[in-house]
């Protein structure tokens, strides 16, 4: 690719990284989302025909990632090994990944908070976190979406109702109650993600 610009939010891929793309012809950031796209409605399939098990494991996060980019990046799936823009420091992904995924745990066995309010706490850390290289965004969506199915029985989040791959004022509103619950505001959030 020559060269790619990025909606707000969505963090650079580092020359190493973008030489990880499967599919070489791709030249523009638009054939790049239309090909992850298609990929993620192969991981949706799976997902739907998967014989259920515990999601919250760091085998099943990970494993969630490769099924839906592992046609377009050789890298999906695989912790980011670089520093980014956000998101901890690489050496402690699987560290604050772990915490994550007990305190997760804790939050459903002791019913600390309503279902919904720890489906969008997971999600908020997991961005925060920033696990891969690039579709974090997406990935953290989905795994919040397994959580009120799976664990909750519940429909997923409606996302604001619109692609937020794209840069548009949805996006915009995501973005920043991603940032208020930086701040631990998850009013915004909580907000966003059944509008």
């Amino acid at each position: 690719m020559k060269e790619w610009t990025y909606p707000l939010g969505a963090t650079p891929l580092t020359m190493e990284e973008v030489d990880g793309l499967k599919l070489k012809h791709i030249s523009a950031r638009g054939e790049l989302d239309r090909w992850e796209h298609e990929n993620i409605q192969d991981a949706l399939l799976w997902i739907g025909k998967r014989r259920k098990s515990n999601v919250l494991t760091e085998a099943f996060v990970c494993q969630l990632h490769q099924k839906m980019f592992s046609k377009v990046w050789k890298w999906a799936g695989q912790f980011r090994r670089t520093e980014k823009n956000i998101g901890v420091s690489w050496i402690k992904i699987p560290i604050e990944l772990r915490q994550l995924l007990d305190d997760t745990d804790a939050w459903i066995e002791f019913e600390t908070y309503h279902p919904d309010e720890i489906a969008y706490r997971f999600h908020h850390r997991l961005v925060y976190i920033h696990l891969f290289p690039n579709g974090n965004g997406r990935h953290a969506r989905l795994m919040a979406d397994i959580i009120l199915a799976e664990v909750f029985n519940l429909p997923p989040f409606s996302w604001g109702g619109q692609d937020l791959s794209n840069a548009n004022e949805i996006r915009t509103k995501y973005i920043y109650a991603l940032r208020a619950a930086d701040k631990y505001d998850y009013e915004f959030l909580k907000a966003f993600v059944r509008t």
